[in-house]
């Protein structure tokens, strides 16, 4: 007998198996040597392991008929032992062969494992009586049963979750075979709201032929899921729910689920209404829009938010699930059971975009997880013009991405209404009772083209052949419900007569409607309408104050040991800042605008790649115990103890992506106003990744949704010879797209600056996106750093003058660290450029006209200078230079000083780039001495600065 016929065995299989699902789950979860053997038995075939290990138990361990090896224990029949690994079979491979697809184009596939010939049964076999859990009698029933439960209007794929979630699926699946059980009542609801699903599309189908409006023929069955969801939601005790989804089915979402009046899409449709007549607001297309509505539920209101988006529809995700995460914080909703999210995808997108992946890779990290969220697929079977499995995705499903999640996926037929509320049921106990993502893979179809202005016959012949015979969702289960006497006969069309009669009256079409008018419920924006940016605010904060809460920040428990560097180089010298012995730096001034914000109740949220430390290790706003026993313990954050009921603060060192996490932190910022929301790009220039939520929610969310963010993006930036990605932040990119007061773009150039702009940012009443071009080796400049009473007193100022130059011959306007390059090499020859005022430019947008008008006008018949680090083509230059003109007194003139036009942003030569600033510098202040000169006192400049 070999090794493999003893260890499998028919008295060690069931404990063998148990060890091969783990295996299966997580390979290193069990002993090198069954890894070892399980390798060896998968022959490197993953799709066919399971079939590898079930042959090897039943040619090794059970009574095959002419091949047996070891014998059956004692009092096991084959028959009995074929049962076991059938029923398992179905439960890991029966999704396989489920019925549910309602197109037959492709056919099912057979899984061998799943047939009775897999295991060489005879039909005496088959007639044997077996047992296990839910399944008992002769074991052809059995096998019927398990087709019945796992191949019926339902695939089921959850064996790949922990023991404890698969026991809880198995239990609620088997008991029922693999169906819901609902009442008269019950199934006439859902019979109503896929008779609203299908009436919505038809009539605006008739009343507006050929509009667009991404209709949801042939997802139908869409609508009922969201009510039944939503219903027990509410049941179960969730407040909220924030919902993302694609442009298909939104209309129909907005007037059968949010209860929109019906007459107010049609006026839409027919022009007679937009958002308003102010030329700020440019609106969007329909299948854009969001709204808000509270329902009523068996547990009270329920609060549904739908979230705006654009054409980049998987953007949505994480701007919904950073909503959520903010509506939970605010409910004190630390178990996430109160807001639940749920968005909707196309099947194309969901395997194809890769913001999906992000979004659900941090979906159970500490600084983002919202408990889980229902993530439904409606899966058209087709990718705009492409239905082709072959040239859609690499994987078998569409859904295969959840399993970087291991979130179960339940594929159901659109056709069978009971099979959809079954899983929305599942979807959402799970949810609730694991607190991890869910994900419905709802087949369908798309009865039109992309749009409904397509022939998609042109390109899907086949498959259009089929979609034209199909009688639709409506037709199919109301045949069926007056079939079993649920309703009478005809009644299934007095519905849709019904439906359309609501419709002609242009009526809210949802019976649960709590409150028609403005949300009760909603985060109230009314005190951030109509406020201007120039509002003054006192950003001040009173020395003692700022004396306690610097101590409180270099404060640690006792006995937890700072490393060495930061003690030396943190704790000891913001302890001297803190008491006025030495200026302050501008971790320092950060940390305190955090920490002042903090006492006055606000709540502080910072992420970003580092930011714990800060990629220049600059903040500090997470220190790490040296001795500490377990990694679980060894965090401390000063700004979280500052005194009793100080506000929120969490500061996160985030995931390695930005596009996910950006938009996690938009929508974040849209649902909380009283908290400074900041993402930190680890360099500015990673924001690139992003680009999207930049351009289509930052940028424009106001103007085309009136959606208001207080989001404050920190992207480091500075040209040091570090290379093309580690220098630009690209803030010509920010410009370009600045227009009517709808975000700011500032440089600071100092600690005060970046504390009072923090502050500002909060106190006053003004809810716009914030872009800081911050620094990097200034953070340890000397000359960028703050007396105390900069802090005591002051304001953030958009224009900082030259005191120390009066009636100046020359005036250089600059903006951020190259502001003290240039005073760098002003003070290597003091007699020389003695007629030269160094202007700091410190907010590029709104442009601060008025302010730099007052600063140019006490140095008439100047030369004016723009002077920038960045390419000619890059930076501010072109972007403001006719800001720049209109701010010149009489007799002045404007010129520039640039580094040449480039396509890469920097050079990536240290020497090259010393020479280049060398002779920006140069032109900048006139050349009064020779370049030569100003690459040595570059050089040296360098050298001093990279030795501390």
């Amino acid at each position: 007998m070999t090794q493999s016929q003893t260890i499998m065995s028919g008295a060690n299989a069931a404990f063998i198996e148990g060890l091969y699902e783990a295996y299966l789950a997580d390979p290193q979860s069990v002993d090198a040597e069954w890894r070892t053997y399980f390798d060896e038995l998968r022959g490197g075939a993953k799709e066919t392991a399971h079939s590898a290990v079930q042959q090897a138990f039943y040619e090794l361990g059970t009574q095959r008929r002419g091949n047996a090896v070891v014998p059956a224990p004692q009092g096991v029949s084959g028959a009995a032992q074929a049962a076991g690994a059938m029923i398992t079979a179905y439960r890991v491979y029966g999704h396989i062969s489920a019925r549910t697809n309602p197109l037959q184009l492709r056919g099912l596939p057979v899984v061998p494992e799943l047939t009775p010939e897999y295991y060489g049964l005879s039909q005496a076999d088959l007639n044997e009586t077996v047992g296990d859990g839910a399944f008992q009698g002769p074991l052809k029933d059995v096998i019927a049963q398990l087709q019945e439960t796992y191949c019926g209007s339902i695939g089921f794929e959850y064996n790949y979750l922990p023991a404890p979630e698969r026991a809880w699926f198995q239990e609620r699946i088997e008991k029922n075979r693999g169906k819901g059980a609902y009442s008269t009542e019950e199934r006439r609801r859902l019979m109503g709201k896929i008779t609203a699903a299908e009436g919505l599309e038809l009539y605006l189908k008739n009343r507006y032929p050929g509009v667009k409006r991404f209709g949801l023929e042939g997802g139908e069955s869409f609508i009922p899921l969201m009510d039944r969801i939503i219903q027990r939601a509410g049941a179960m005790g969730v407040k909220e729910t924030v919902i993302g989804m694609a442009h298909r089915g939104r209309l129909n979402t907005l007037v059968n689920i949010f209860g929109k009046p019906s007459g107010a899409l049609f006026d839409e449709f027919d022009g007679k209404k937009k958002l308003s007549d102010d030329p700020d607001i440019a609106g969007d297309v329909k299948y854009h829009m969001g709204y808000s509505s509270d329902v009523r539920t068996p547990g009270g209101p329920m609060h549904m938010a739908l979230a705006y988006n654009p054409s980049h529809l998987e953007i949505v995700s994480p701007v919904v699930h950073g909503s959520v995460r903010a509506r939970q914080d605010r409910r004190g909703d630390t178990g996430r059971k109160l807001v639940l999210p749920i968005t909707i995808h196309g099947d194309a997108a969901v395997s194809g975009q890769g913001v999906v992946m992000e979004t659900l890779n941090f979906s159970r990290l500490r600084g983002f997880t919202t408990g889980g969220a229902i993530r439904i697929v409606i899966n058209n079977q087709i990718g705009f013009t492409i239905s082709d499995p072959r040239d859609t995705r690499s994987s078998r499903y569409c859904t295969d991405v959840a399993k970087i999640a291991n979130a179960p996926v339940l594929h159901v037929n659109g056709d069978d209404p009971e099979a959809v509320a079954f899983c929305g049921d599942l979807a959402l106990e799970y949810r609730q009772e694991f607190g991890k993502d869910v994900f419905i893979d709802l087949i369908c179809f798309r009865r039109n083209g992309h749009n409904e202005g397509d022939e998609p016959r042109m390109t899907q012949p086949v498959m259009y052949r089929e979609i034209d015979k199909h009688p639709g969702t409506r037709a199919l289960y109301a045949q069926k419900l007056e079939h079993e006497g649920v309703l009478g006969a005809g009644e299934g069309d007095a519905l849709v007569d019904r439906y359309r009669d609501r419709l002609d009256a242009r009526e809210t079409v949802v019976e649960e409607m709590e409150n028609l008018a403005q949300s009760a419920l909603k985060v109230d924006w009314d005190a951030y309408d109509d406020v201007h940016w120039t509002e003054e605010v006192d950003t001040s904060v009173p020395a003692e104050k700022l004396r306690e809460l610097g101590l409180k920040l270099v404060q640690v428990p006792e006995g937890f040991k700072v490393h060495r560097t930061i003690d030396r180089t943190v704790i000891k010298p913001r302890t001297a800042m803190s008491q006025g012995e030495q200026p302050l730096d501008w971790g320092m001034g950060e940390m305190l605008a955090y920490a002042s914000l903090l006492d006055e109740g606000f709540g502080v949220r910072l992420v970003g790649q580092d930011s714990g430390r800060g990629t220049f290790v600059h903040r500090h706003a997470i220190l790490h115990d040296q001795d500490a026993q377990n990694p679980l313990e060894e965090e401390y954050m000063s700004l979280a103890h500052l005194r009793d009921g100080q506000g929120r603060v969490e500061v996160i060192d985030s995931t390695l992506s930005e596009e996910a996490v950006m938009a996690f932190e938009y929508g974040f910022s849209t649902s909380e106003p009283k908290s400074l929301v900041l993402w930190e790009a680890q360099f500015g220039d990673f924001a690139n990744g992003a680009q999207v939520v930049v351009d289509q929610f930052l940028s424009a969310g106001e103007s085309k949704w009136q959606r208001l963010s207080g989001l404050t993006l920190l992207l480091p930036h500075g040209y040091e010879g570090a290379g093309p990605e580690h220098s630009s932040a690209r803030l010509e990119r920010y410009l370009q797209l600045c227009a009517q007061k709808n975000m700011q773009v500032v440089v600071p150039s100092s600690a005060s600056q970046i504390f009072h702009l923090l502050r500002r940012q909060m106190l006053r009443p003004y809810r716009k996106p914030l872009i800081v071009m911050t620094p990097k080796s200034l953070l340890r400049n000397k000359l960028a750093m703050s007396p105390l009473e900069a802090f005591t007193s002051g304001r953030f100022h958009e224009v900082i003058g030259d005191p120390e130059v009066q009636g100046a011959r020359r005036v250089v306007i600059s903006s951020g660290k190259f502001h003290w390059d240039l005073v760098d090499a002003r003070n290597a020859d003091q007699e020389g450029y003695a007629g030269t005022a160094l202007v700091r430019l410190e907010q590029l947008y709104p442009f601060p006209a008025e302010a730099l008008k007052a600063e140019l006008s006490r140095h008439p018949n100047a030369q004016v200078v723009w002077a920038q680090e960045e390419p000619e083509n890059q930076g501010a230059w072109l972007m403001i230079w006719e800001d720049l003109e209109k701010c010149l007194a009489p007799g002045q003139t404007l010129s520039w000083a640039t580094r040449p036009r480039s396509a890469s942003t920097a050079s990536g030569y240290a020497s090259v780039h010393l020479k280049e600033q060398a002779t920006v510098i140069a032109a900048a202040l006139g050349e009064k001495i020779s370049r030569d000169v100003i690459v040595e006192q570059a050089e040296i400049t360098a050298e001093a600065k990279q030795q501390g």
